[in-house]
């Protein structure tokens, strides 16, 4: 078929891999916003005023690329005089719904060199028992299974017609229908790196297997791990790619209502997968804590399947009053180690053997409020006070606590008192004069209060501090958390910051609008759903 020989052509000759795919297609984006970043601002900067982006800018930014095919360069495209008669805002949809369609092919090429250097490798599954096989491999076959179906389906619609008519359809489709294979599969993902690092550590034979198929030329230098955790990133990209072809669907057309079927969809995968995840390691963490802590008097119920951790850490106590001889002491501070929770508060104290912790003080977290201490001179640089409006013997209680850094600090305090103001708008504000940043280098989060970025995230800046630390809000999910500022870099042009917000307004209002239509609608066939008797009776009870 010429959609399966287009395929070949735009991968094989390339040899694009989903990982090398995915790394140029975030480098790509990164560098288109950086290109309209300041061409915009150069504009803005002879008129005076923002410009937005106009379609041919963006064609033209996009060819910019080489590495990546694009629709409009396809021979069978060009030679059909389709780039003569259509409307660029249709050129630039093809676009999207074809990326969609390759990067799904450089996936699953992937997926087969899983299968057939690792999976099958008669070498390495003899250094493996059978329980060991399925502990590293999971249900990758079921996740191949449908990954399968699913780029024949969109190939199959390609060939229907070179102006692809709309794969969202199809995604919400399979979503539906097959992709609860991912979450499984994500799900056991922590388990299935634990028992690979097991493995890998008590199996010579495995291990030396293992080190001679990843120097193979084929794999590219990639990881085998690399390999395992493509389903995760797959689902998550394809949100985002379903998310770009709704910002372009013209509003109230079937594309809009197939994208937004499928986002929905998406999302909903994305986070059973995300909190299947955090459920896993939040309860294998809060046993693990719940083992070194010591209470003094009152104990406290630790693990709840409603709670988890949100910061742990060292401060420092000030003790004693404020005079100068107490000031040049050693011992105004003691060390506290502070462990929070969504939902409570433990203040405890190392024990002498640095594994167990002293519970001294508790409070639920709703109780707790903080205050800031700047311009107090360099003895107090770094303190903020901690008020427990009650404590666990029901009485108010204040910490003067001092943080290792200004970060350290300010993401207490954030931490502490969570409905305390930013220095800068959330993005439901929209507010175009906010700090925005894209990611630049993926970061995977170190601390609880962190937030994984991956390249070319777009954030809003909520907090940011003198020494490195920034707090955002990603546009595409709202996730929030703080991440290091050398991996993201600003984007100044306030033009661009606006459309960034818009672009996201513009998704949350389709789906909204979305799902008003769809009460609206049930609300229609009422009778089809529910007897006649009943539908007369709600009827009736509408208009008293």
């Amino acid at each position: 078929s010429w959609i399966s020989s287009i395929l070949n052509c735009v991968l094989y000759p390339a040899a694009f891999l989903y990982q090398e795919y995915r790394d140029t297609s975030e480098q790509k984006e990164i560098e288109q916003r950086r290109q309209l970043d300041t061409l915009q601002s150069a504009e803005e900067g002879k008129t005076g005023g923002g410009v937005v982006t106009p379609p041919a800018l963006q064609l033209q930014l996009r060819n910019d690329t080489q590495s990546l095919s694009l629709w409009q360069n396809l021979d069978v495209v060009r030679q059909s005089g389709l780039l003569e008669s259509l409307p660029q805002k249709e050129i630039i949809m093809q676009e999207a719904m074809f990326e969609l369609v390759t990067s799904e092919a450089s996936y699953y090429k992937s997926l087969e060199l899983l299968e057939t250097h690792f999976l099958k490798n008669p070498v390495l599954v003899n250094t493996l028992n059978q329980s060991d096989m399925h502990f590293i491999f999971s249900n990758i076959e079921e996740v191949m299974k449908a990954s399968e179906r699913f780029l024949m389906d969109l190939e199959n619609r390609v060939e229907q017609s070179i102006q692809i008519s709309d794969v969202c359809d199809i995604v919400y489709e399979h979503a539906v229908e097959h992709f609860h294979v991912f979450i499984s599969y994500v799900i056991n993902q922590g388990y299935q790196e634990k028992n690979y690092r097991r493995i890998l550590q008590g199996n010579m034979a495995f291990r030396e297997t293992m080190a001679k198929l990843e120097n193979q030329p084929k794999v590219r230098g990639l990881s085998f791990t690399s390999f395992l955790i493509l389903p995760f990133q797959r689902i998550t990209r394809l949100k985002l790619l379903v998310q770009n072809i709704l910002k372009k669907a013209e509003e109230n057309s079937e594309r809009e209502s197939n994208a937004i079927k499928a986002h929905e969809e998406l999302e909903r995968i994305v986070r059973e997968c995300n909190e299947g995840v955090r459920k896993m390691n939040r309860t294998e963490e809060l046993i693990s804590i719940e083992k070194t802590l010591e209470f003094k008097s009152k104990s406290v119920p630790v693990i709840s399947h409603s709670r988890w951790l949100l910061k742990k850490g060292e401060v420092q106590q000030m003790n004693g009053p404020k005079s100068t001889r107490t000031m040049r002491s050693r011992k105004l501070y003691q060390p506290l180690y502070l462990f929070l929770f969504n939902n409570l508060l433990l203040i405890t104290k190392r024990s002498s053997s640095g594994e167990k912790f002293q519970v001294l003080d508790s409070c639920t977290r709703a109780m707790l409020r903080t205050e800031d201490m700047d311009d107090q001179g360099q003895m107090l640089a770094n303190v903020f006070t901690l008020h427990l409006l009650e404590n666990q013997e029901e009485r108010p209680v204040t910490y003067l606590l001092k943080a290792t850094s200004v970060s350290d600090k300010l993401r207490w305090m954030c931490a502490l008192t969570p409905n305390r103001r930013t220095r800068f708008l959330s993005t439901s504000a929209h507010q175009s004069d906010s700090p925005q940043v894209q990611c630049i280098q993926s970061y995977s989060s170190q601390e609880p209060d962190e937030l994984s970025i991956e390249m070319a995230d777009v954030l809003n800046v909520l907090e940011r501090t003198d020494d490195g630390w920034m707090m955002g809000e990603r546009l595409h999910d709202g996730e929030k958390g703080w991440f290091p500022t050398r991996v993201v870099e600003e984007i100044q042009n306030q033009e661009l910051r606006a459309q960034n917000l818009r672009e996201c307004q513009r998704i949350q209002q389709a789906k909204g609008g979305a799902t008003g239509r769809s009460v609206a609608s049930s609300r229609g066939r009422g009778p089809s759903k529910v007897t006649n008797a009943e539908w007369l009776r709600i009827q009736q009870s509408e208009k008293d």
